[in-house]
């Protein structure tokens, strides 16, 4: 039986994550991005253009985005730190998402090269 740590270790091993830059580079270049964390994490902060779709729901819900629909095109998906998002990645290559890469080290690595973040300033209740 494998731990969740030897799960998200044998998916990376089986897919491609990339950096922080190369992860810029390819927003820059039009990729599309997905964040699979859940709502309220995506809420507290997100990468631009991000598409918010958790990761439990992602197999189920990626197909109802016309965004996504060319399987080959890049696709950049981050989670909080890159476990959530090397196991999305797994499954969107079984999928057929042969562009997906995951972010290495997500969210945290992201914010930690002080790169762009959009934050939902909205208020509800109070």
């Amino acid at each position: 039986m494998m731990t969740p740590q030897q799960l998200v270790a044998q998916a990376k091993s089986c897919i491609r994550e990339v950096d922080v830059p190369a992860a810029a580079q390819m927003i820059a270049s039009g990729a599309q991005v997905i964040d699979v964390r859940e709502e309220h994490e995506f809420l507290a902060g997100n990468l631009p253009g991000a598409v918010h779709i958790s990761r439990g729901v992602l197999e189920f819900k990626i197909s109802e985005q016309p965004a996504f629909a060319d399987k080959s095109a890049p696709l950049l998906v981050y989670c909080r730190t890159g476990g959530r998002s090397a196991l999305a990645v797994q499954s969107l290559q079984l999928l057929g998402y042969t562009g997906a890469v995951s972010l290495a080290g997500g969210y945290v690595a992201w914010v930690a090269h002080h790169e762009p973040v959009v934050e939902d300033k909205t208020s509800f209740g109070g």
